[in-house]
């Protein structure tokens, strides 16, 4: 029998799946998949709503439903992640179209592995690096995101902790308008101007204390409200397993990723 919430999430996969028509459960040859794609899907958000930090924990909840291996669970949870990232990058854009008109843009770390394995630690190796946040040096992944002040997903990005923060926030925001408000990190004049577009885009960065730079009531205000994507980032980590260093494959790594936003937008 399968829990409240797992059922909740499959009558949201199997609505959105139907209305946006992500894909076609019609065999195309070969005998049917052991696992459906809406399960699949399912499956994979529903580990992450519910905390759990492993597939395996999910495999021994069911395994007597699903009547399959582990493998091929793992295989198959893994596969659905591009049907999520698909789901993601429509939620976004929709999120662009009707976003709130103050939006704030920020990274976090997203270590692949403890600091003191980096040297040993090959699965992510190519797509990792060293780095280093308000906790310290981190051996893994920048993620930079954007949100607006209800709280809508606009864009994200995954890049090496070395990437430069004012390229990638270049990247990340060039079709969104509106107020953007970021912390100190992003302070370069030459990014302001670059951002902004009269009538329709204007950047607010966040000075140095040290800056003699005076700040409007309303400037304040939005500054004030950057702490809502540190709570993002957060609630991400803790509640949602965006990091991890479990998976032997990189697929499993982005896999993950992907699951964990994707639980985390729909929640």
């Amino acid at each position: 029998m399968f829990p409240i919430i797992y059922r909740k999430l499959k009558q949201i996969v199997t609505r959105i799946s139907k209305q946006l028509r992500l894909f076609d459960e019609t065999p195309k040859s070969g005998r049917p998949s052991k696992i459906n794609k809406i399960d699949a899907v399912s499956l994979a958000l529903y580990q992450h709503q519910s905390t759990r930090s492993t597939k395996k924990s999910i495999y021994e909840d069911f395994k007597d439903v699903l009547k399959c291996s582990y493998k091929t669970l793992v295989v198959s949870m893994n596969k659905v992640a591009m049907i999520c990232l698909q789901l993601l990058f429509i939620l976004m854009d929709f999120n662009k179209q009707h976003s709130h008109l103050v939006k704030y843009t920020d990274a976090t770390d997203i270590p692949v592995c403890l600091k003191k394995n980096a040297d040993d630690h090959k699965t992510m190796r190519e797509l990792s690096g060293f780095g280093r946040s308000t906790k310290g040096w981190f051996y893994g992944l920048k993620m930079t995101m954007t949100r607006d002040c209800d709280g809508k997903l606009l864009a994200l990005r995954f890049t090496k902790p070395s990437a430069n923060d004012r390229d990638i926030f270049r990247d990340v925001n060039h079709d969104i308008f509106g107020i953007i408000g970021a912390d100190a990190g992003y302070v370069s004049k030459q990014l302001e101007n670059d951002m902004s577009i009269e009538h329709k885009r204007l950047l607010l960065i966040r000075p140095y204390k040290n800056m003699k730079k005076l700040m409007t009531q309303w400037q304040l205000r939005i500054y004030q409200g950057r702490f809502k994507i540190e709570f993002d980032f957060r609630s991400l980590k803790m509640f949602h397993g965006l990091v991890t260093s479990l998976p032997r494959s990189v697929n499993g790594y982005l896999a993950n990723y992907i699951h964990a936003l994707t639980s985390f937008v729909l929640s």
